[in-house]
């Protein structure tokens, strides 16, 4: 169960970096104007539609791993197995506790013999 549940962590450490790092690949609003005045273009390295569908889909892909790896961890911890102990059910009935002797009831160092 361990081992599954460092791989649901690894997997989720990589698809929150992988958000990370695709969202800050992506141009802004603004970037399409800077590109018509010549200071480049994606239209080489990711096809004529640019990298505005690459980069999008693999967001949305790895946003959709985030979460379920996100939903599996919250799941597996919600039902983790507590070693055979039940923290949920009564606590078993137990019989009471003596009084603590008083120090009258001690002697002052003589030995108390019981009636």
């Amino acid at each position: 169960m361990e081992a599954f549940k460092t791989l649901i962590w690894l997997v989720n450490i990589f698809s929150a970096i992988a958000v990370i790092f695709l969202v800050l690949m992506q141009h802004g609003k603004g970037a399409d104007a800077g590109a018509a005045f010549g200071t480049g273009s994606a239209q080489g390295v990711f096809g004529a539609s640019g990298s505005a569908n690459f980069l999008s889909r693999s967001t949305a892909i790895a946003a959709v791993v985030f979460f379920c790896t996100c939903l599996a961890l919250a799941y597996v911890h919600a039902n983790k197995n507590t070693g055979g102990l039940d923290f949920n059910t009564a606590p078993a009935q137990t019989a009471p506790a003596t009084p603590p002797a008083t120090p009258a009831q001690q002697g002052g160092g003589q030995p108390v013999i019981p009636e």
